[in-house]
């Protein structure tokens, strides 16, 4: 069959969605992805078909009447040739990714949803999303959160009443209920089971585990010794002064470790002092430096963190904004690591927060243990099966 899958162009969106695309096209599909022109390279690389995706402001959503957020349904529309021509079995959409949602819907293709990090959707009685909490331990803190919910819920039907405006623009029937770019018939979680709260999932959500993907990078040379390695693997989208760098380099540097950070080419506005026991790169490759590393120190991007508990490598978070803080503290909760406040970060805490992860056997012991369930649980593989499964159930 013919699979279009479109993904937003950041690295943590848009590499999931070429690891299902290569999935797919090894069970004998035609797969073509649609996203940002820049990522073209990684997509024909992988033996996947590319077709460049208008680019919008998605996060913060804009407000419907400006230009920007009319621009989800014209976007929309201007898909649709496309998806007349290719003719796809199924449309598989990023979550961050509007138009392909409404444009598969206008087609009436089925639709499958590609979420790659934690579930956003809270169940009632567990912390908001995004706040970075740990879940209620006893029925009155569940209480407090359900009765809490309404806070949220204003959000929610703010999104739900601007989601309505693009549908009305393309003909399409107003939603009654929250998260409308989610698809109601299939919701690929690409996640480590291990991530996710306790909860009662509904039938369409499917956590498969991750799915990994990266850009070819050649070996780099790794710091003299034998002492633990430290990865230093910030966030490409965010952090524009390399805080995270800078911060770790200066508190790693008289400890006995040897680190390797990279700018994930981010580049600095200023020198970086590097100390003798490390390195610094601007690109590096997590298949080489992940499963040899005893800790990874990121900014909580989840293909960073999943990337390293597949290696079974523990993982210590500073988080900046987002998810970022909801992956610190399922983290945490999963006993995989740790995480340190941003506003935290100084070479101090930080220096703090690296011995105690270190020293900790249990986080490498239950970091394994998710590298084990990883091993035999393809995350990419999964989500695959799960489409052919929509597609030839919608047929």
């Amino acid at each position: 069959m013919r699979v279009l899958v479109a993904a937003f162009g950041d690295p943590g969106h848009v590499f999931p969605a070429i690891s299902l695309g290569r999935a797919l096209a090894r069970r004998g599909h035609e797969v073509t992805i649609e996203t940002w022109e820049e990522r073209r390279a990684a997509v024909e690389g992988a033996g996947l078909g590319f077709t460049a995706a208008e680019e919008y402001q998605t996060f913060p959503p804009p407000e419907p009447d400006t230009d920007d957020g009319r621009h989800a349904a014209d976007a929309a529309r201007a898909l649709l040739p496309l998806i007349e021509r290719l003719d796809p079995a199924v449309v598989v959409s990023d979550i961050l990714t509007a138009a392909p949602t409404l444009a598969a819907e206008a087609a009436g293709v089925p639709l499958a949803t590609l979420i790659p990090h934690i579930y956003p959707v809270v169940e009632p009685g567990l912390p908001f999303f995004a706040v970075g909490l740990r879940a209620p331990r006893t029925p009155v803190g569940r209480a407090v959160w359900k009765a809490g919910q309404r806070a949220p819920d204003v959000g929610l039907e703010h999104g739900r009443r601007d989601l309505n405006d693009q549908r009305e623009r393309l003909g399409l029937p107003p939603l009654d209920y929250f998260h409308g770019g989610i698809s109601p018939d299939l919701a690929l979680v690409a996640t480590y089971p291990q991530l996710e709260y306790p909860r009662a999932w509904p039938a369409a959500v499917q956590v498969t585990g991750p799915m990994a993907f990266e850009v070819p990078h050649p070996d780099i040379e790794l710091p003299a010794g034998a002492a633990p390695l430290v990865l230093v693997a910030p966030s490409t989208a965010h952090d524009s002064e390399n805080q995270l760098v800078r911060t770790a380099l200066a508190a790693l540097a008289e400890e006995p470790v040897r680190v390797v950070a990279t700018t994930n080419r981010m580049r600095p506005q200023s020198p970086i002092e590097v100390p003798g026991n490390a390195v610094l790169v601007d690109w590096l490759s997590y298949s080489q430096l992940m499963p040899i590393a005893a800790l990874v120190i990121s900014h909580g991007g989840h293909g960073t963190v999943a990337r390293a508990l597949g290696a079974g490598t523990p993982v210590l978070i500073s988080p900046i904004t987002g998810d970022m803080g909801e992956t610190a503290m399922r983290v945490s909760w999963a006993g995989v690591g740790r995480s340190l406040p941003w506003r935290l970060c100084r070479p101090g805490p930080l220096r703090w927060a690296t011995r105690r992860v270190l020293a900790d056997p249990r986080c490498a012991a239950r970091a394994r243990q998710i590298a084990a369930w990883g091993a035999t649980h393809d995350g990419a593989d999964r989500g695959a099966e799960l489409v052919e499964e929509l597609a030839l159930r919608k047929r």
